[in-house]
């Protein structure tokens, strides 16, 4: 039997010495990556692999960029579009990847592409910009900012998350022509900027990563998708993000599941940390596990690799794609292999090939 084949594609900031989207090789029976090639791209910050893994999107500085997949797990370029808005951050598909969803930091714009049959990026379908103004005493800066992009639990809407306005605010889509309609807004507790929403498929619990305050919440469904506008909905669970021992306060800021759902990793700047989390399968509710010291400095992104025993760390002013191993029974982590240097790394997806 042939054993699954795998590759990572790391999006970058190209403002240093990073040329684009770079693709790794990763074994998945020793969770080593090793280095392969570089396609060139104009700030490829976010990349995102269709459902039906065939294409690969990015952001751009241009708006966003489509590519084919190729058996070997190579691109081939095929459009770029304008978003109507300025750079974007994050990306989403819908289920049928009929429409790419993107996520605008500095406008607060949400943006929904057409995706044609080919792969290709096709015109604008809809665009909401969020929002708000002003700056509170504590410096948290107000104006609109959405960080993240993701499916409701039912995949018939899209939450928007807001990391400015301390809110997620929920729409539905049309499958037919894209089209946004609001229905709903979860009010995050104040000054806690939201940053990443999660969903756990298998139990549909969401997973709200606040990175002023450092916690986790965790939300029980199905009522954040049909939530009135005005209610405030207060999470089964609140837990810290600041590893054990942690002297200085940190900004949170990845966050990922194994690949087997028992666990949540999540990453913490300033501090340089990861804590890993075990998920209980009933409750939904965070447990800590374990939580230590990174090699690398800013740890922006994390993800679970396919074996769910090792995850990846991406350290953003270091340079470094770092991966380590978790022994779960004893409480620990440690570093499994030596770093991949690769300037400015943002975000990584890591695809199983055909």
């Amino acid at each position: 039997m042939a054993k699954d084949r795998y590759v990572a594609y790391i999006g970058t900031y190209t403002k240093g010495s990073s040329e684009g989207i770079y693709i790794l090789g990763l074994d998945a029976e020793t969770s080593r990556f090793s280095e392969r090639k570089v396609i060139p791209a104009d700030n490829p910050s976010d990349v995102l692999v269709a459902n039906n893994g065939h294409y690969l999107y990015s952001t751009s500085a241009q708006g966003v960029n489509a590519y084919r997949i190729l058996p070997d797990g190579d691109l081939e370029f095929l459009n770029t579009q304008w978003t109507g808005g300025m750079r974007g951050c994050y990306l989403e598909t819908d289920p049928q990847d009929k429409f790419l969803f993107v996520a605008g930091y500095y406008d607060g714009r949400l943006t929904v592409m057409h995706l044609n049959e080919d792969g290709s990026i096709g015109e604008i379908a809809d665009g909401i910009y969020h929002e708000g103004m002003g700056v509170d005493e504590t410096g948290h800066d107000f104006m609109p900012h959405i960080t993240c992009v993701k499916l409701t639990p039912d995949l018939k809407g899209i939450f928007a998350v807001d990391n400015g306005l301390d809110q997620i605010k929920t729409y539905e889509f049309d499958e037919q022509t894209g089209k946004l309609k609001p229905i709903g807004v979860l009010r995050c507790e104040l000054d806690s900027a939201p940053r990443l929403i999660r969903v756990d498929w298998k139990k549909n619990f969401i997973y709200v990563l606040c990175e002023q305050t450092n916690h986790v919440c965790v939300y029980q469904p199905p009522e954040v998708m049909n939530t009135d506008s005005r209610q405030v909905l207060e999470p089964i669970q609140k837990i810290s993000t600041i590893a054990k021992g942690s002297t200085r306060k940190p900004s949170t800021f990845g966050m990922d599941f194994s690949h087997d759902g028992k666990h949540l990793f999540v990453s913490n700047t300033v501090t340089n940390t990861v804590v890993v989390y075990d998920v209980d399968e009933e409750t939904g509710m965070l447990t800590v596990n374990c939580s230590a010291s990174l090699s690398g400095e800013y740890p922006k992104s994390v993800a679970g690799l396919p074996d769910s025993d090792h995850f990846v760390v991406l350290g953003l002013n270091t340079g470094t794609v770092t991966v380590y191993k978790v022994n779960y029974d004893k409480q620990y982590f440690l570093m499994s292999a030596k770093p991949i240097l690769i300037d400015q790394p943002n975000s990584i997806f890591i695809h199983k090939l055909s």
